[in-house]
């Protein structure tokens, strides 16, 4: 007499979670994070605000693709209140976006050809080097998931899978980058107008973040109206608020009546509101096309909330 262990709905353990195309992605995506991270602490050094984002990014990418693909190999993602098919689209377009931003950082601040003086030496170079060559494979590894999981059209899909919902996930990055440049002396707070623009930026923000937590949480269906139309409505106001930002930041910045049109000789690298403010314009542009395109996308997503 004889009995199996095996549960109903077939093995315990899914072989295609590191054997399928998404799988290998993922499996490379370990083997560079894990390489990468382990030459900068080993040997290759970091310092200052950029090397620890540069680490934090690859430590936090590295963590959740280790969660990602244990939850996929043993299939206990049919355990987490969650869309996994949303969570694990959302991930990967925003580990894309923190590993290509630590895949420049971290050769332009810490990478250079000459050997540093001792006691570093031209050790420390050559690690620099191969985790820079590294963090560009890892870079690779995750956008290759975002394009084997994007949805394809006329595909059902989740909705972060789609061009829509990716999108959403660069436009909150975009965003942290303004606030970023915002609260390093970029004297917002001189003028009504700019602080109307920091509104804007954050209240698309915080909508963006909801639209994007309702998702991967499997809550979209208890908005009380469709959320493809919540999706496109919010969409369409937040090309409007962004327009109005888009147009009142430059002049109050870089018009003579309010601001300086040009970067002051005597401003210090580093430390110069003027630069602050220029990089709060250009990605407050960058926004506004992503925002632009989204719209046009969301006309046409067919997408299903509980995958």
């Amino acid at each position: 007499m004889g009995s199996t262990m095996e549960p109903p709905g077939g093995g315990y353990l899914h072989l295609g979670a590191v054997t399928s195309p998404v799988g290998t992605a993922r499996v490379l995506q370990l083997a560079f994070g894990c390489t990468t991270f382990s030459l900068v602490a080993h040997r290759g050094g970091f310092d200052g605000v950029q090397g620890t984002f540069c680490m934090a990014a690859w430590g936090f990418c590295f963590a959740l693709s280790v969660l990602v693909v244990a939850c996929e190999f043993t299939r206990l993602h049919s355990c987490l209140r969650l869309s996994w098919g949303n969570f694990t689209a959302a991930f990967a377009m925003l580990a894309t976006l923190l590993s290509a931003t630590a895949a420049v950082i971290y050769p332009l601040y810490f990478t250079q050809l000459e050997c540093p003086p001792e006691p570093a030496g031209c050790t420390a170079r050559d690690f620099r080097l191969a985790a820079s060559i590294f963090a560009g494979l890892l870079f690779l590894a995750y956008a290759t998931e975002v394009a084997l999981t994007r949805a394809r059209p006329g595909q059902v899909a989740s909705y972060m899978a789609t061009v829509s919902g990716l999108l959403k996930i660069v436009q909150a990055f975009v965003a942290c980058i303004i606030f970023g440049a915002l609260v390093h002396d970029s004297r917002y707070g001189r003028y009504v107008a700019t602080q109307w623009c920091v509104a804007v930026y954050s209240l698309c923000f915080l909508a963006t973040v909801a639209v994007v937590a309702l998702s991967v949480m499997g809550h979209t269906g208890g908005l009380g109206c469709p959320f493809d139309r919540v999706v496109v409505v919010y969409t369409f106001l937040a090309v409007l608020l962004y327009l109005s930002a888009a147009v009142i930041w430059p002049v109050f910045c870089f018009d003579p009546k309010y601001g300086e049109p040009g970067r002051p000789p005597d401003c210090l690298r580093g430390s110069c509101p003027w630069d602050s403010q220029l990089v709060v314009a250009t990605f407050t542009y960058v926004n506004l096309l992503l925002y632009i395109a989204d719209l046009a996308y969301s006309q046409r997503i067919r997408f299903v909330p509980t995958l």
